[in-house]
């Protein structure tokens, strides 16, 4: 009898190593980034990393289905889960190079191209090689062509009104508020409504008879019983020194109010600095969005997704008050 032996692919056999220390490198990076402490640029590193295994493996996997077909070499079940591994990390890698080539390299959108929302307080950036830059003229205009929909919100309601309804979208999506400005603009000015009374004019035993009775007997015969004496003469109030007031900053007013809070993405759990600004208007209220990402030149689209979608909610929770 004649026992053929098939070969062994070992190219098969190491691209399914190579391809479970892709996977495994990149699910474990991207659980310390989402849910432990790994910074965001030591997690893009890491999944860079795996993107390479990856291709490293895809090539060996090709290299054992090319000798299982020529010399029926054993190893394409190897191959083919090497396949199944590199999937993960390959597939969000062509994501975000689809997305680097399909949206401008934007760090910082806004709906105001102008004059965008100041933060309040500094941002935390983080240092390394994917420090974001600051936005010039160029970014905005790049803006403007790419996200030509991204634009602010008018409504037909009250400052305090619409306030309440961007606290309760910031709770709904995640958006940690750090930083407020500008919420005395939304009280309502009692001053103003208040009425003093008087006590009236009454006859010798009310408030004014025993208080002329009183001036009458320190001034003695000197005053007629009807005069009330010397009126005193009302004076201004005096207004307080604040001291010399600040400058505002670009992109706000006096009647602002400001808003910034920090968010996270859904999956991967890159963060994001949002500003929001809330201008009354001729009896309407216009808000602002301003999404900044931590890292990198380039957000993948992130920010305008990210703003889009606190908009949408705003305009889902002031249904009825949305104006243009």
């Amino acid at each position: 009898m004649i026992t053929y032996e098939r070969p062994i692919s070992y190219a098969a056999r190491w691209a399914r190593h190579v391809a479970r220390l892709a996977f495994a490198l990149f699910v474990l990076s991207l659980a310390a980034h989402r849910f432990g402490s790994l910074s965001s640029t030591l997690f893009v590193t890491l999944a860079l990393a795996s993107a390479v295994l990856a291709v490293l493996a895809v090539i060996l996997a090709v290299v054992g289905f090319v000798r299982l077909w020529q010399v029926a070499a054993v190893g394409g079940i190897a191959s083919t889960m090497a396949l199944v591994y590199a999937a993960l990390p390959l597939g969000v890698a062509g994501f975000a190079a689809f997305q680097l080539v399909d949206k401008p390299g934007l760090s910082d959108v806004s709906t105001d191209l102008v004059t965008p929302p100041p933060f309040i307080r500094d941002r935390p950036i983080e240092a390394g090689w994917l420090t974001p830059a600051a936005p010039t003229v160029a970014d905005r205009q790049a803006q403007a062509r790419a996200y030509p929909a991204l634009t602010g919100r008018r409504y037909d309601g009250a400052l305090d009104r619409v306030l309440a309804g961007v606290r309760t979208v910031a709770e709904q999506s995640g958006i940690a508020i750090v930083a407020e400005e500008g919420l005395e603009n939304a009280e309502p000015d009692f001053e103003d409504l208040a009425v003093k009374t008087e006590p009236p004019a009454d006859a010798e035993g009310g408030p004014k008879g025993k208080a002329r009775g009183r001036a009458s007997g320190r001034a003695g015969a000197t005053a007629p019983s009807g005069d009330p004496g010397p009126v005193p003469i009302p004076l201004s109030r005096p207004k307080p020194d604040f001291g010399p007031l600040m400058p505002l900053p670009p992109g706000r007013k006096a009647g602002d109010i400001l808003l910034q809070g920090e968010s996270r993405s859904p999956v991967i759990g890159f963060r994001f600095d949002l500003v929001i600004r809330l201008r009354e208007e001729s009896e309407t209220t216009f808000v602002d969005i301003r999404v900044a990402s931590r890292l990198g030149r380039h957000d993948l689209g992130l920010d305008a997704m990210t703003a889009e979608d606190v908009l949408h909610a705003l305009d889902a929770e002031l249904l009825g008050i949305a104006g243009d």
